[in-house]
């Protein structure tokens, strides 16, 4: 993909990014490089941009802030959003050790509670491809420990790539097979470095 503008601002430059199966990308670059507006690009929720961007299969995706249904139950929030069964919704959510909350709703649930229900949602579509914004911004660091952990579980038992936005280079050294880094302006890969 190329060149994408808003408001009359260019943001990202020439960018070309592949992604192999089973593989974690971590994205990492400095504050509004432009990390989520690619993101979004891929996602398919961006499209005012030049250039292509194909995905093989289907798409999941973890927003720095939840996003949930706070009118719905925590086992509604799942099959509303993504059509799963409501058995299915209860086998995403033992996954991520939130089976007994399936009743509650999503404001009785802690900060760490709501990003463990974004995960079920996110890996109930049976994703091809995971896009997460800084999926563990402003948890504690123990918190975030518990997170990667359990994302590191889920990624392995459902094989999914997946690209990681994150400031923290410890989450992009723990979890990422690449490290690519984006600067400039407008953005473009200052770097592509394997972690293995």
């Amino acid at each position: 993909m190329k060149r994408l503008t808003l408001r009359g601002r260019p943001i990202l430059g020439d960018i070309k990014l592949t992604l192999g199966p089973s593989e974690t990308l971590a994205l990492v670059g400095p504050s509004g490089v432009g990390k989520t507006s690619l993101l979004q690009i891929i996602a398919g929720l961006q499209g005012a941009y030049e250039g292509h961007c194909h995905v093989r299969g289907r798409i999941g995706a973890v927003f720095q802030e939840p996003r949930l249904l706070p009118w719905r139950s925590v086992r509604d929030n799942l099959c509303i959003t993504t059509g799963i069964t409501p058995a299915q919704a209860m086998q995403a959510l033992a996954e991520v050790g939130l089976a007994e909350r399936h009743a509650d709703f999503p404001e009785q649930l802690s900060l760490g509670q709501r990003r463990r229900l974004s995960l079920a949602r996110a890996f109930s579509v049976k994703p091809d491809v995971l896009l997460m914004d800084e999926p563990f911004v402003s948890l504690d660091p123990a918190l975030v420990e518990e997170m990667m952990t359990l994302f590191t579980t889920l990624r392995t038992a459902h094989d999914v790539s997946a690209i990681l936005v994150t400031h923290a280079k410890e989450e992009a050294e723990r979890l990422a097979d690449r490290i690519v880094t984006l600067g400039g302006a407008p953005a473009q890969i200052t770097s592509d470095v394997s972690n293995i």
